[in-house]
């Protein structure tokens, strides 16, 4: 187990969740809403709104996949160290679902907190967001 995992459980940022597995489905369903809701925010030229809502198509990708484990996060750094350490470490995932939502949770932190967005960056992430829900389907279906 890697430290920054290994921290996360140690300070109850990632935690066993006995009924995790109950809200798998109501995730997936998360992510399908928030991408059809950055789009239509790019239709809109809402750019700031369509990056957040892109991020978080990929943050509740990530945590049906978490879920899917039986645990729950606190926190965006311990959802991602979980995704890394449950799924790219065992060779489920590629190493660009976690630079994409890596990148996506810095763009998502830069158009909520500092006005950081544009048309460019948000329809770059509903394009990772698009490529990543389909690889949590076929994860959370096996």
């Amino acid at each position: 187990m890697d430290n920054s995992l290994k921290e996360c459980f140690e300070k109850n940022r990632l935690v066993e969740f006995p009924q995790a597995k109950t809200f798998v489905a109501r995730e997936l369903k998360e992510a399908e809403d928030d991408l059809r809701s950055a789009k239509e925010s790019v239709k809109t030229e809402n750019y700031k709104w369509a990056t957040i809502q892109a991020y978080y198509t990929m943050f509740h990708c990530a945590r049906s996949l978490v879920y899917k484990l039986g645990y729950r996060e606190k926190n965006h750094f311990c959802l991602i160290s979980a995704l890394k350490a449950f799924y790219l470490d065992k060779g489920l995932i590629e190493h660009k679902v976690i630079e994409d939502i890596q990148l996506g949770k810095r763009m998502r932190e830069g158009a909520d907190y500092h006005a950081d967005f544009s048309k460019e960056g948000a329809e770059a992430l509903i394009k990772s967001a698009e490529k990543f829900l389909p690889v949590a389907y076929t994860i959370v279906n096996k």
